[in-house]
């Protein structure tokens, strides 16, 4: 970077939302531009040398190759996907600060279950599926020469050469949930804070020790969660001296997990508690030496094994996680309905319920899709009744009968709300319709009844909130029904004795809702691909992981890395450049731009913060970020921006946005600000679109913009030249960039 900028301009950084838009298009410098028609047939014109208000020197901050960026890291967050989710239920806990320390321990725990389920759907294939069923059958053994070298060897033997695929599953993990920590190095925020604001701790966290310590602690719990799986099937065949102090130093192991997770003032102690990262990564190595000695145990063991068609112990353990799993998610959502803000909408309050409950889910989904693909793989080729004796454990048939009847009942509960809801949404659409468009000629009926839709459609956000608990409240039953496995019984036969059902329909249901979660995964690789290749498309899916990685990895270190750790630094470092080179700055930032920016805007010293101005459009700040996180975008917080940037700011906002809406009041005509209330003057509304006539110099009507950008529409320009104004710089001499 060179010297300070010397021209004494105005500069006005854009910062983009989650479409991942290159340089050019939030510039809005491509070298055509549509005068006319639409994208099936339009008129084009070559656009001007330089665009925006004359004399502002145009900049784009763009960092939507940060939160994924290339194809495999994109796959990886696809398959990281449960860690992620349970990752942002931590930063969705209440305003009260009473609940804090509650809500971070739970969630860390439902973290540390999602950890100890991926070591058991590995150690499910291989243990139990390839090591205790496969190889015991010379039918399974058949034609598979990679894996009959094993089949006349000892039971020990074949599980101890087996145990090192999940150990290897581990090692991946925490070799890949190590890398990303060094990528943001550079980019670390002062040590001072600045704002009292939450939300303005956003990004200035060195946040690489406290990922450690729980990078430590998932390892040493996955690590005795593959001893506890051997040791379990060690003791069926009987239980010696050993055994027993092997199987207890490994629970010890465990409870310090456990223990170290519910005590959130110790694990989130300062970066330099070099003693309590001592104890951490001493938990870590006592759980791997374990590892090795209770494989050289299971190894050299003389005792006989119990002879079983199932691994012994692996479904008691399934089964048990489920029991914990379900437990912890009751005890969250008792924590947030206590202390959720009093007045406000119960179903608001368990936006960290919801979003936990459905990363439990979805784990539970992936690994029981794995166990039974594996199963049917293995089976291939082998005639009814000599397969792989039982097949997967009876828990994960209860899972993915869970997951469909979660899914199912979401969907059909979903549509009566449409059905229900329509006419309402119609209604207040087709008011707020007329009094944009009064007296309309009759041939703008259709266009009008497209605009009332459109607006119809963007207030069916309000309705996806208690949808979304209903979800998360089926995803959490079923980890409750899971438990049923234990007693041996499985759907169809419950569902027969009790409902009258036919087994075979049920059967076929499971086997649909397999391959729907089969489905649902192919999705989520060829969405990920496609998002990052097409910038259309990513406008929909690039969200899921624009908004996930915007929060930095407080409860699950094998979470996809937090990329606000280094934007929000930069965007800091950037316009304090900017101000100390003698330039004013406006800032206008995009969807989750906006949110970007408002956490920058906090983090700027006063002498900066008056060379700042303001504009946030479609902004999802309270729509949104305010209901999910209440802990972090709050009226306080909102307010502190205000005054930060001298009450410079401008939101604007359409009634056909679905994600973007008002910040301080949904006033529908300008007000001016007074000295009493300048938030009256920070939300405009925009009216979308501008006219439901087509004009005489094209062929269609104006388009409706709903969430799309339009920097080049009158209204935002006039609102730039409104903020110019009153930052009280000379607009005459453009910036020369560095």
């Amino acid at each position: 970077m060179s010297g300070p900028d010397t021209s004494g301009g105005v500069v006005e950084l854009r910062v983009h939302g989650v479409s991942g838009a290159s340089a050019g298009q939030v510039l809005d410098l491509q070298e055509t531009a549509q005068v006319a028609g639409d994208r099936n047939g339009g008129f084009y014109r070559p656009r001007p040398r330089c665009s925006g208000v004359q004399g502002v020197t145009l900049e784009a901050y763009r960092w939507g190759d940060l939160p994924s960026g290339t194809v495999a890291r994109t796959l990886a967050v696809v398959f990281l996907l449960p860690f992620m989710l349970v990752n942002v239920a931590i930063w969705m806990r209440p305003a009260n600060p009473g609940s804090e320390s509650t809500v971070k321990s739970l969630c860390r725990l439902l973290a540390l279950t999602l950890t100890v389920l991926f070591v058991l759907a590995i150690a499910g294939v291989t243990l139990d599926l390839i090591g205790w069923k496969c190889l015991s059958s010379p039918r399974c053994q058949a034609g598979r020469s990679w894996l009959s070298w094993l089949g006349g060897r000892p039971v020990g033997a074949r599980l101890a050469v087996l145990a090192l695929i999940p150990a290897a599953a581990i090692g991946l993990v925490w070799r890949i949930s190590n890398r990303p920590g060094r990528t943001f190095e550079a980019f670390r925020a002062p040590d001072q804070a600045i704002s009292g604001s939450r939300l303005g701790t956003v990004g200035q966290w060195d946040a690489e020790p406290l990922v450690g310590r729980l990078r430590s602690i998932h390892v040493a719990a996955a690590f005795a969660t593959l001893d506890l799986t051997l040791l379990l099937a060690r003791a069926a065949g009987g239980a010696t001296a050993a055994t027993i102090a092997l199987t207890v130093t490994t629970g010890v192991v465990l409870i310090g997990c456990v223990g170290l997770l519910c005590t959130p003032p110790v694990i989130d102690r300062a970066a330099d508690d070099q003693r309590l990262d001592g104890v951490t990564r001493t938990l870590r190595t006592a759980a791997i030496v374990l590892t090795i000695v209770v494989v050289v145990y299971v190894l050299s063991s003389p005792q006989p094994w119990h002879e079983g068609r199932q691994l012994p112990g692996h479904d008691t353990a399934l089964t048990g996680l489920f029991v914990a799993q379900t437990t912890l998610l009751v005890a969250l959502g008792v924590v947030l309905l206590w202390h959720r803000e009093r007045g406000a909408t119960p179903l608001f309050g368990l936006g960290a319920l919801v979003i936990a409950a459905t990363g439990i889910s979805l784990a539970v989904a992936y690994s029981a899709e794995l166990i039974y693909r594996v199963a049917d793989f293995l089976d291939r080729d082998v005639p009814t009744g000599e397969g792989i004796a039982t097949g997967p454990p009876a828990a994960y048939t209860w899972a993915i009968y869970g997951f469909l009847r979660a899914v199912l009942v979401t969907l059909v509960v979903a549509g009566l709300v449409i059905l229900i809801s329509r006419r309402g949404r119609r209604r207040a659409a087709a008011a707020i319709v007329a009094c944009d468009y009064p007296n309309p000629p009759p041939e703008a009926g259709p266009r009008l009844r497209q605009v009332r839709d459109a607006i119809a459609r963007a207030r069916f956000t309000e309705k996806l909130v208690p949808l979304a608990v209903l979800y998360g409240c089926l995803a959490g039953l079923t980890t409750a029904t899971t438990t049923v496995g234990l007693l041996g019984q499985f759907p169809s036969d419950v569902i027969e004795r009790n409902l009258q059902v036919p087994a075979d329909a049920v059967t076929f249901g499971i086997a649909f809702g397999s391959w729907l979660i089969a489905a649902l995964i192919l999705s989520l690789i060829i969405a990920g691909i496609f998002a990052y290749r097409t910038v259309p498309f990513r406008r929909h899916v690039g969200v899921l992981w624009d908004l996930g990685t915007f929060w930095p990895r407080a409860a699950h270190p094998f979470a996809p890395p937090c990329y606000s750790e280094r934007a929000v630094p930069e965007l800091a470092r950037r316009i304090t450049y900017l101000v100390e080179g003698g330039n004013a700055v406006l800032l206008t930032g995009h969807s989750h731009g906006s949110v970007l920016l408002a956490a920058t805007v906090l983090q700027l010293p006063p002498q900066i913060g008056n060379r700042v101005a303001l504009i946030t459009h479609g902004s999802p700040l309270r729509r949104l970020y305010g209901r999910l996180f209440p802990a972090y975008v709050d009226d306080a917080a909102l307010h502190e921006i205000g005054r930060r940037v001298g009450w410079r700011w401008v939101n604007l906002w359409r009634d056909t946005d679905p994600i973007g809406g008002w910040i301080f009041s949904a006033h529908r005509s300008p007000a001016l600000a007074t000295t009493f209330d300048p938030t009256a003057a920070v939300d405009r509304r925009q009216r979308d679109p501008r006219d439901v006539v087509t004009p005489p110099s094209d062929s269609v009507p104006p388009p409706i913009h709903g969430h799309w950008p339009d920097k080049s529409a009158e209204p935002f320009t006039d609102v730039v030249r409104e903020l110019v104004r009153r930052l009280g710089e000379r607009t005459d001499r453009p910036v020369t960039p560095p």
